[in-house]
């Protein structure tokens, strides 16, 4: 009898045989993407926003708040109430530049994790100013931001000079130096500069020419401030030299040194300058908010910063825009905590878990699911 070919065969077979073939099976793997367009990406954040507020808005009932109020409260009261529009920018502005200040020293691959004791030294280097009254009044405001400024970048000196000489890991130098500078401050407000006349720990009141004025109607200087180092950020990352090797140096430092660009000096006026954006936040803060120097001015803004230049990518762009949502949620919670006498820790509670669900958006964008087929054995 003749030998059947294999198409024959395959129909003839019997149903054994065909249990005895291996099986295709589908399987799911995660890829990572290597560019996705922005209004997809923008799409995912929209939705990863609303999940998060809805979350907090399902939360927010379940502890008596009226579901009907929830909107006016989170939304209108909030962005489109004079008084509160205001509050948010005013609560920004010191946000946006240490934000900036982030998004610049990780794009050099710098860790900056001292944000915070920048911080503390661009506010002790303007009260300093203040204290011993240099300058005369006209110019004592502009002295105060240059002097915040660069007790900044002195304080972000030593840790990069450290790791490029020394190969010392920057996030540990870079937290080390927030207690420090934290203890220092304890030293100037509790001791020497401490407040005569009330016996409090903070420093005496800045006068009034010390202090941000406001630039039209109540909306302060602050704002314009903010706005002016996003666009020198944006400047300096997009449009000049330095610019343009900071992109070698954050794809890879080896190979960028490889092809002639000065690593080290690009990687020390980055972290320079973003530790004069983090003094420069200082200064606002104790000129324009606190109108003295106190214990806890700095308090929470270096975990915001961090935490806004990952949400935003180390773009400067986007990182005003993450910086404006979370001022956002910082007044939306002060209004709660009035309004309807929510706990402060309810209120930190609803801003992390809208925060984790933007931050959980950035798997999908970075990450795609890819349908496989194979034979089982």
């Amino acid at each position: 009898m003749p030998e059947m070919s294999g198409v024959n065969a395959e129909v003839t077979a019997t149903p054994a045989q065909r249990l005895r073939e291996p099986l295709v099976s589908r399987r799911y793997t995660v890829e990572v993407r290597q560019q996705m367009a922005w209004p997809w990406q923008a799409l995912i954040l929209a939705l990863a926003l609303l999940i998060g507020l809805g979350l907090s808005a399902a939360i927010l009932i379940a502890v008596g708040v009226p579901g009907g109020e929830l909107f006016n409260e989170l939304v209108m009261q909030t962005l489109f109430d004079v008084a509160s529009l205001k509050a948010v920018l005013f609560q920004a502005a010191p946000i946006v530049m240490v934000a900036l200040a982030g998004c610049l020293a990780f794009r050099a691959r710098f860790w900056n994790l001292g944000l915070e004791g920048q911080m503390i030294w661009g506010g002790i280097a303007a009260t300093a100013i203040s204290l011993f009254e240099i300058g005369p009044p006209a110019t004592r405001l502009p002295l105060m931001m240059l002097a915040a400024a660069l007790g900044g970048l002195a304080w972000a000196l030593a840790p990069v000079l450290l790791k490029l000489k020394l190969k010392v890991n920057e996030i540990i130098s870079t937290l080390m130096l927030n207690y420090i500078a934290a203890n220092f401050l304890l030293h100037l407000v509790y001791g020497s500069w401490k407040d005569p006349r009330d016996a409090f720990p903070y420093s005496p009141q800045y006068r009034p020419f010390e202090r941000l004025p406001d630039f039209f109607d109540g909306y302060s200087f602050a704002i314009p401030m903010a706005i002016g180092v996003a666009l020198l950020a944006w400047w300096f990352v997009g449009v000049c030299r330095v610019g343009l090797y900071l992109r070698f140096v954050d794809a890879s430092p080896k190979v960028a040194e490889a092809n002639g660009v000065p690593v080290a000096k690009v990687i020390v006026g980055t972290v320079l300058f973003s530790g004069a954006m983090a003094g420069l936040a200082g200064f606002v803060v104790a000129a324009g908010q606190e109108g003295r120097l106190t214990q806890a001015f700095y308090q929470g803004y270096g975990f915001s910063g961090i935490l806004i230049a990952f949400l935003a990518r180390n773009n400067p762009l986007a990182a005003v825009v993450v910086a404006l949502l979370v001022a956002t949620l910082f007044v939306a919670g002060r209004n709660l905590q009035v309004f309807y006498q929510i706990p402060f820790s309810m209120v930190q509670l609803i801003q992390a878990l809208i925060v984790i669900c933007v931050a959980g958006s950035d798997f999908f964008i970075r990450h795609r699911l890819r349908r496989t087929q194979g034979r089982e054995s």
